[in-house]
């Protein structure tokens, strides 16, 4: 099954893909093949003397259009993310996009929604040896590869208890965040990408601790959906930092329908914020391709709000990158992957909350309208200590 970028098909048709993963957990990664890169690095030497990458996705479906974004945003980013299901389908409009835009001077990030072997099939089997060969092609242009979409979303938001054996009755958080854990880094494709030593990008609205876990080695957080930036920031930024790891914000839809996107001030601002919370990539996600509209779902304010913040704030030497720094730190029960999104929400997606949510969910709402964005979110783990990381350390069973 084919796997699709975020936005381009329903959440509940996503769902169905991960429940594909779970038949292949026991696929062994050593069948797979052996590394053509150097793994002593996962990001070239030129990638990262960028404080942010900002950028804008391009969800459309022929080159033409792509040329045309890349000619609109090739002199305010630095960054292309070639999130289009069609054109991922076809190896040369994937080579003419990436060529035209690190012709251009920008660095690339490419979508594949699957990349196992064994079903593939001959059409897009092109992918494989792609991967193998597309960094030396594009003379270190390729950033890495945003394999697949939403794992830690898609597997809480299953309704797990349709299916009784993937969680026997005497499963606890603990085992159940091994399975996850397990199942995503057995995934066909993420072996391949460990294999060939490319970086693995994702994007998702949850669980961004348990992704990096499972082997991604950037995440990005889906700002928008009328979520709270500020935890999303508190839960990935704080998951990046303890666990060594890169991550970012992709601005997503705020609405089901048109016009989708926030307004252009309201998107100027969740860039501004990002940036200065630390976040290391900064896209948006413009989708889908509009009847009147020549770029996507961006509006000529959305350029200029784009355009204003690469001059204003990453070109300008008065806004230090990353200058909102984590003072506090509030850390979970291990393992316990607990939404977050509201009172009510699931852990694991199959068990209801708990005892301990709701004391969580008050502490953590106290310490966000404390802290804003001076604060990370944490999961008690001893592979990955607090130490003195952080001014103040809150747990989740104390009170503020």
């Amino acid at each position: 099954m084919e796997r699709s970028g975020l936005g381009m098909v329903s959440r509940a048709s996503l769902r169905k893909a991960i429940l594909l993963s779970v038949l292949i957990v026991s696929i062994s990664a050593g069948a797979l093949m052996t590394s053509f890169f150097p793994s002593d690095q996962n990001q070239s030497e030129e990638a990262k003397k960028e404080d942010c990458y900002l950028g804008v996705a391009f969800c459309g479906n022929t080159t033409a259009e792509a040329k045309l974004l890349i000619d609109r945003v090739k002199n305010y980013t630095n960054l292309l993310v070639l999130q289009s299901g069609p054109v991922s389908n076809s190896e040369t409009a994937t080579n003419e996009i990436c060529d035209y835009a690190a012709e251009a001077g920008l660095k690339l990030i490419v979508y594949f929604g699957d990349l196992d072997p064994r079903v593939l099939g001959d059409e897009k089997s092109w992918r494989i040896d792609w991967v193998r060969s597309a960094r030396q092609r594009f003379n270190n242009s390729l950033l890495g590869i945003y394999y697949y979409d939403e794992p830690g979303g898609l597997y809480l938001d299953t309704d797990w208890s349709l299916y009784p054996r993937a969680f026997p009755s005497n499963s606890t958080y603990d085992s159940a965040a091994e399975r996850y854990i397990r199942l995503v880094k057995r995934d066909p494709g993420l072996v391949l990408l460990r294999n060939y030593s490319v970086p693995a990008f994702v994007s998702d609205y949850t669980l961004y601790w348990f992704d990096y876990l499972g082997g991604y080695d950037v995440v990005f957080a889906q700002v928008g959906w009328n979520h709270s930036l500020y935890q999303d920031v508190a839960l990935l930024r704080g998951a990046s930092r303890l666990q060594n790891k890169s991550w970012g914000v992709i601005i997503t839809w705020k609405y089901d329908e048109q016009p989708y996107l926030a307004t252009a001030e309201e998107i100027y601002q969740q860039m501004v914020e990002s940036y200065t919370a630390g976040a290391d990539y900064i896209t948006i996600f413009n989708y889908p391709q509009l009847e009147g509209y020549s770029y996507g779902v961006m509006t000529e304010e959305h350029f200029e709000a784009l355009e204003r913040f690469w001059n204003g704030i990453v070109k300008n030497p008065k806004f230090a990158h990353g200058s909102t720094k984590a003072e506090a730190a509030l850390v979970l029960p291990k393992n316990y992957a607990w939404g977050m999104r509201n009172p009510e929400d699931r852990i694991w997606g199959y068990w209801g909350p708990d005892e301990k949510s709701l004391a969580i969910w008050s502490l953590s709402r106290s310490l966000l309208t404390q802290y804003g964005l001076r604060l990370d979110i944490l999961y008690d783990d001893p592979n990955f200590p607090v130490n003195n990381n952080y001014t103040k350390v809150y747990y989740w069973n104390q009170t503020t």
